[in-house]
């Protein structure tokens, strides 16, 4: 049997049904001005729940003012009772196939009427509301009836400009209520996601246009729509960011809104959850209970590594409540040949940013550049991944070979030597470097694919092995010069890390947790770096960017657009 639909969610519908979509049947949220003061307005109603009175019950002497507080309750005079006035009244309906928590009823007698609050001011048009607020207070009004009250008309009462407007219960609105009721429960049981709204003003003020993606999904769907520039509808850099705990030993508290991190009982360090993206913990690093189940409320991801960043996991609360996009990714996963053809579109992204890095950084020798465009141009014709594998392979040689050409200044002075790409363990520090760098590269991924509802450990070039995020690593391929090598070359370059900031012996080299603090700097630094979007032409952090790029492999492999493309630099 199909659940009730909450009124708020075909509020939605009537709004947006791609809005809806994303809200009610994948459990996506996202924050944003509107949002927070939109909450600001409601916690007061919100406080407690009322049981409605009967419909023939007496009235008590409560009464509502001109700014929809509730004066205290007094002992009424001779003549008419005051209405009853009861708050945040959950009501449902099964035949109606309608749920909703009321912020406001006005009852007297078998008579009653709902209120509802919203946070902006009132609208300047014939209405004086919207068609989604007529259509959510109309079947508030419909659970009323079914509940044996006499209900005409409703009020919304529009909190920044401190004006009510009567909304008549008309049968043209009750028709229309219930069209769209029928609507919202045929789409809640189809899979594909609606279209967005094409260059609406609607989309600017959504909290959730950063995942839907309306202007970037329309220009990736039709080759024949409009040349316009996307717009960028997301903030360009994200206020939150990892926060990393990696003090042996440490354990990490909450405290309200703040995590706290203490040893031995003393404090060395705290953050803000709203500044906060994820939790990452290096190493032996415990966590309260307390702590977990905030987080996990709160929707921010407790990444689980060793002190080398070696990725372990990742503890998120539920978050998405579809499995399609699941489903889409395990379809393609069988697909050996749609597979390859995935895999040759990394490789040759990888590729091309790898050789503007050393265009760019590499002191001007031509060779290397143009034994990898030789390559390149040999990846379509690999017939199979072992033999993409090998021209890989063959292109990083040529890239590494001369990476310690973009090694300067400072990596001189301190006698960073490179010759060649080694790991397990890392032999040298800029190997050591770049591993680090390339495990949380993969971290990034790995939460941004569990946030979109995808499996991280199964991907589509690197085989799926227990304990790896194999898709994380396919998504990261073309991202490594860019973000990651980008980032060693720099902390080198700069000074930022030194020769004293590594353990070398026979059997390996390791970074001092001043070296590893200094990298994370960097990195975070690099993914916090504006760049301009070659394909949507906005300006946007790699961070943002990177969540993006997801975002945009969920729409190509449920087929909502025709391509995936990568970034790649020139």
């Amino acid at each position: 049997m199909t659940p009730p639909l909450p009124a708020r969610m075909l509020n939605e519908y009537v709004y947006c049904p791609r809005l809806f979509y994303l809200m009610h049947i994948m459990g996506r949220w996202e924050d944003n001005e509107f949002t927070v003061d939109g909450a600001s307005v409601h916690r007061r109603v919100d406080k407690l729940d009322h049981v409605l009175p009967d419909a023939d019950a007496g009235a008590n002497a409560n009464a509502v003012d001109d700014d929809g507080n509730v004066d205290a309750v007094t002992e009424p005079d001779d003549g008419d009772e005051p209405p009853v006035i009861s708050r945040s009244v959950p009501l449902t309906s099964e035949r109606l196939g309608i749920t909703a928590k009321l912020d406001l009823v006005s009852s007297d007698g078998t008579e009653a009427v709902p209120v509802e609050t919203k946070r902006g001011r009132v609208p300047r048009n014939a209405e004086r509301s919207y068609e989604p607020e007529r259509i959510q207070l109309m079947a508030q009004g419909l659970l009323l009836r079914e509940h044996g009250y006499v209900c005409d008309h409703g009020v919304l009462y529009f909190a920044g400009s401190k004006t009510r407007v009567d909304v008549p219960f008309t049968p043209e609105l009750e028709h229309d209520c219930l069209r769209y009721l029928d609507e919202a429960n045929r789409l809640s049981a189809t899979d594909p996601m609606p279209q967005p709204l094409d260059d609406s003003p609607k989309c600017i003020g959504c909290s959730l246009n950063g995942i839907c993606l309306p202007d970037e999904t329309l220009a990736l769907t039709h080759e024949d729509h409009p040349t316009r520039q996307p717009r960028r509808l997301y903030p360009a850099r994200t206020h939150a960011a990892p926060f990393y705990v990696q003090t042996h030993g440490a354990v990490v508290g909450k405290s309200g809104a703040t995590l706290v991190v203490r040893k031995e009982g003393q404090e060395i360090g705290r953050a803000q959850l709203k500044d906060m993206s994820q939790l990452v913990l290096c190493g032996n690093v415990m966590v309260t209970a307390q702590t977990f189940h905030l987080l996990c409320e709160k929707n921010i991801p407790i990444v689980h590594s060793s002190m080398g960043h070696w990725f372990y996991g990742v503890t998120a609360g539920f978050g998405l409540q579809n499995s399609f996009d699941k489903v889409a990714q395990f379809e393609k996963a069988r697909d050996t040949a749609w597979c390859l053809e995935f895999a040759k579109e990394l490789v040759v992204a990888k590729a091309l940013n790898q050789r503007t890095m050393l265009r760019r950084n590499g002191g001007g020798n031509e060779e290397p550049l143009d034994n990898i465009a030789r390559y390149v141009k040999r990846v379509s014709y690999a017939t199979a991944a072992d033999v993409l594998m090998g021209l890989e392979g063959a292109i990083a040689g040529e890239y590494f070979g001369s990476f310690g050409t973009m090694l300067r200044g400072n990596a001189v002075q301190q006698d960073f030597d490179f010759t060649k790409r080694n790991r397990r363990p890392p032999l040298d520090p800029i190997n050591a470097m770049l591993s680090f760098c390339y495990s949380m590269l993969a971290k990034e991924f790995a939460v941004a694919l569990f946030t979109e509802g995808l499996d991280p450990w199964w991907g589509f070039y690197h085989t799926p092995r227990h304990g790896r995020p194999s898709l994380a690593l396919d998504l990261m391929e073309p991202y490594r010069p860019l973000i990651a090598d980008s980032a060693v070359i720099t902390a080198v370059n700069t000074g930022m890390v030194r020769d004293s900031d590594f353990v070398r012996s026979k059997a390996g080299c390791m970074m001092k947790d001043g070296g590893r603090k200094a990298l994370i700097k960097a990195f975070e630094g690099r993914l916090d770096h504006l760049i301009t979007h070659p394909e949507f032409g906005y300006k946007c952090s790699w961070r943002s960017a990177l969540r993006v790029q997801v975002r945009l492999l969920t729409r190509y492999l449920r087929g909502e657009i025709a391509e995936y493309k990568h970034i790649v630099t020139r």
